[in-house]
């Protein structure tokens, strides 16, 4: 099943299978035939090598490419600082930019601004909703959102502090890497690891693109184990895709920025930077269509916890707690017996960022809205709101398809995310009386208390 109501028009070829060793050449004979760099490479390229490591990693996690490219990297005017006022990179709850609150929180859709993005492309559009920890360290995680109206002609943008995860939820977009174009829709994500230039592109016919962005400061994503349920489902491996080589030789001024320490810096230089004429290695952008997750349940009794829908995770040092998982929901069947079915009340130990990108969230009866977020921090209490409990406890229980049409996603985190001053006083989304969904529940236990105590009365 394809969550796009359209048939998808993807144009590119790709390589298949999460966390391979690649090789691609857009000319043959490109790549050396011993080692990686020789003393002159084919057609007079140039060998540049791309970690994504520390170099003496373990060898079953060290990532790196090796480019080869009709100029080096190195080619350009120094980087200069560019003012972005609503980029974070550091989330001490002191900072002039942060404006933390433990509040349930959700906001009406952010990807329908409009007049602060009258103009803007994917970089100059993102504004940073909350995050944790510290760029400078590698430690923590941001969340932004992206509402992008035009591409990003002539410039290319990498990241200093982190992975970029793509969620886009408007529009279809073309991702142009140094390793190739991806083409990606709603209900895809793109992962663009650090360090590696793109180039955003709106697709013709497509007027707005729109989406949020999971950046990880340390660390890389991973598929999550299997253990018990073995070697299938869930996301599998074959159904990620990694760009073929393509590359440009034109001698043009081009732009490139720099997210650094939570800044924006700038250089130019006289060439374009998708150049790479092949590559090869384990370090690379790739894309997943969500709707090719295979979903597991309980088909006997009770609620299973949401980890079982994780698509990618970023471990911290300890391989029980993660800086970050991305998590979605989407059209699946529920089965299970004498069991309420929508996710429980709890407070958790983890802080879950919500983002609705299509239909209806099946644990809310109405105003989590496609475009819109949601944020429980740490041991903040949540669950389904008045509405849907009462129908989900009176249900009369059946083999039931949730989520048709729809498709909601989860950031959660082991951090707490502090919000900033944008999410919360300048982009008026925030919905006030949130709390009010869980308004009206009824303690039934008194009825059931007070004829208990009538009838030892009447004994």
């Amino acid at each position: 099943m394809v969550y796009s109501d359209k048939i998808r028009n993807d144009p590119y070829s790709y390589q298949e299978g999460f966390g391979s060793y690649l090789v691609s050449e857009a000319v043959p004979n490109v790549l050396p035939d011993y080692g990686n760099n020789p003393k002159k490479c084919a057609y007079g390229l140039y060998a540049e090598q791309l970690s994504g490591t520390a170099f003496t990693a373990d060898r079953a996690n060290n990532q790196h490419t090796w480019l080869y490219k009709i100029r080096p990297s190195v080619g350009h005017l120094p980087l200069k600082p560019v003012t972005h006022h609503c980029l974070v990179g550091q989330f001490s709850p002191d900072s002039p930019h942060i404006v933390p609150t433990p509040t349930q929180l959700r906001w009406d859709p952010l990807t329908e601004l409009q007049d602060d993005y009258s103009d803007d492309d994917f970089v100059s559009s993102l504004r940073t909703v909350c995050g944790a920890g510290d760029a400078q360290t590698r430690n923590g995680l941001a969340i932004h959102l992206f509402v992008a109206t035009k591409s990003m002609e002539k410039t290319a943008f990498y990241n200093s502090d982190g992975n970029f995860l793509v969620l886009p939820v408007i529009g279809d977009m073309d991702i142009k890497t140094e390793l190739g174009i991806m083409r990606i829709f709603p209900g895809d994500i793109a992962v663009i690891p650090r360090g590696f230039k793109f180039t955003v592109m709106l697709c013709q016919g497509t007027e707005k693109i729109a989406g949020y962005v999971l950046e990880v400061f340390n660390g890389h994503f991973v598929l999550p184990e299997l253990g018990p349920i073995g070697a299938n489902c869930l996301a599998n491996a074959r159904d990620f895709k990694y760009p073929v080589s393509a590359f440009e030789d034109i001698d043009e001024e081009w732009t490139i920025l720099n997210k650094f320490l939570g800044g924006l810096y700038t250089a130019t230089q006289n060439h374009s930077p998708y150049d790479v004429v092949g590559y090869h290695g384990n370090y690379s952008p790739y894309k997943y269509d969500l709707s090719k997750f295979c979903a597991v349940g309980s088909v006997s009794f009770d609620h299973p916890d949401p980890s079982i829908f994780t698509v990618l995770t970023c471990r911290s040092d300890s391989l029980r707690t993660p800086i970050a998982d991305f998590i979605i929901f989407p059209p699946r069947w529920l089965v299970a017996e004498h069991t309420f079915r929508p996710p429980y009340f709890h407070r958790n130990c983890m802080t879950e960022f919500m983002v609705n990108v299509r239909g209806v969230y099946d644990a809310k009866a109405g105003g989590f809205l496609p475009g819109g977020a949601s944020l429980h921090s740490m041991n903040a209490a949540h669950g389904p709101d008045v509405d849907t409990f009462e129908q989900a406890s009176n249900a009369e229980l059946g083999p039931q398809k949730v989520g048709v049409g729809s498709l909601s996603v989860m950031f959660e985190s082991s951090y707490q995310l502090a919000t900033t001053e944008w999410a919360i006083q300048i982009s008026n989304k925030v919905q006030k009386d949130y709390h009010k969904v869980w308004d009206g529940f009824k303690p039934y236990f008194r009825n059931y208390h007070n004829k208990w105590i009538g009838q030892i009365a009447d004994d």
